[in-house]
């Protein structure tokens, strides 16, 4: 049977429990107390949970937990939440550079207050189920249009979808390595085209990994198995942002809950009929200010998308962007520098890339700057 999402809470501070407690619980999160390090751990190697909050402040051994949970097997995919005291009253105690050091994914602010504290865990709990759901496949059997070069096409059907591959009956077929898919998801008009890798063949079955999805594909393919999995709540809001900045190469969003560095997004914005669909990277974040977000696709066709839209809002007065930003995944395998596409001259990811580690309100004032240079580029 389903737990639901499980977390684990190393804390001795009663006022830091009773706000996370109310929490978690009114957003369906279970909690496992700790007040020991120890004993955290060792509920760290037995147990799986979708994350780990640990106060820097209830144990001396507690930043072991942090680092720890990335050595649990069963943990090591876990989202990961600091609760430390404010940068104001931080003097001695554990910062938010600290933390981040370790892979943390949040950082929660004392004295915490019930509005912020569940903002912040709508981003914590959209990046819980996502992480969960990854690699979970649909029973389902679909027709398949199977195409290979010089050798025609023919028709298959799946065992299983999933977002990232499916299972295909092959009927004693041998595939090659690399053929052409199409497919269409149940109420769907448009189909799904992409290329198919064999990842393994055998008993009448061939497990399949999609490549080159484009992202309305991808998009239709996670929102589907959302709503298998989740019904009407998968439609749910995430996270509130505000769009500041766009640029050909990335934008800047305002939120209180920023995702963490390296968390892979899916975007939509709006403008009257207009809209963009693109996915983005997070590369800069401000806790309880915004995020720096890289679009992740430099082809010509969507960086000509994205300056359409861009030359949309200049063109309509007093435009204000619809916005829906929903994460896909956290990029742990990649590093955490990055570097700018060649022959890149864009003035925002250069701002990313140069200013990511400086005071929050310095990184406001560059992007004010920035922005009288953008309108005057864009006129």
């Amino acid at each position: 049977m389903d737990k639901g999402l499980q977390s684990l809470f190393l804390c001795t501070d009663d006022k830091v429990v009773r706000v996370l407690r109310r929490v978690l619980s009114e957003m369906d999160i279970a909690v496992e107390l700790c007040s020991d390090a120890d004993a955290a751990m060792q509920k760290l190697t037995r147990q799986r949970f979708e994350a780990v909050i640990v106060d820097c402040d209830a144990h001396a051994s507690s930043l072991s937990v942090l680092k720890g949970t990335r050595s649990a097997p069963a943990n090591k995919r876990a989202i990961t939440v600091a609760v430390i005291e404010s940068e104001g009253q931080s003097h001695g105690h554990v910062s938010a550079k600290d933390v981040f050091a370790l892979g943390t994914h949040f950082v929660l602010f004392k004295p915490l207050s019930l509005e912020r504290t569940r903002s912040s865990f709508r981003a914590v709990r959209a990046l819980m189920k996502r992480e969960r759901r990854r690699n979970v496949r649909i029973p389902i059997e679909l027709p398949v249009q199977i195409g290979v070069d010089r050798q025609g096409s023919w028709k298959g059907s799946t065992a299983d979808l999933g977002e990232n591959g499916m299972a295909l009956k092959t009927q004693n077929v041998k595939l090659p390595a690399v053929f052409r898919l199409s497919f269409t998801l149940p109420g769907a008009s448009a189909s799904i085209d992409c290329n198919g890798e064999v990842a393994w063949q055998g008993n009448n079955l061939a497990g399949i990994r999609f490549s080159d999805l484009s992202v309305e594909s991808s998009d239709q393919l996670k929102q589907w198995i959302e709503k298998q999995l989740l019904g009407p709540e998968a439609d749910e809001v995430t996270v509130s942002c505000k769009l500041t900045d766009l640029s050909p190469g990335g934008c800047y969003l305002e939120t209180e809950s920023p995702f963490p560095v390296r968390t892979l997004l899916r975007l939509m914005m709006k403008v009257g009929e207009h809209k963009l669909q693109i996915e983005g990277i997070v590369r800069v974040i401000h806790p309880g200010a915004g995020m720096g977000v890289e679009f992740t696709q430099h082809t010509s066709t969507e960086k000509t998308r994205v300056e359409e839209f861009i030359q949309t809002l200049v063109n309509t007065d007093g435009a204000v962007p619809e916005l829906q930003v929903r994460p896909d995944s956290i990029d742990n395998a990649s590093s955490t520098a990055w570097e700018i596409a060649p022959g890149s001259a864009d003035p925002l990811l250069s701002l990313f890339l140069t200013k990511a580690d400086v005071d929050p309100d310095l990184f406001q004032q560059e992007l004010k700057k920035q922005r009288g240079t953008e309108v005057e580029a864009n006129a």
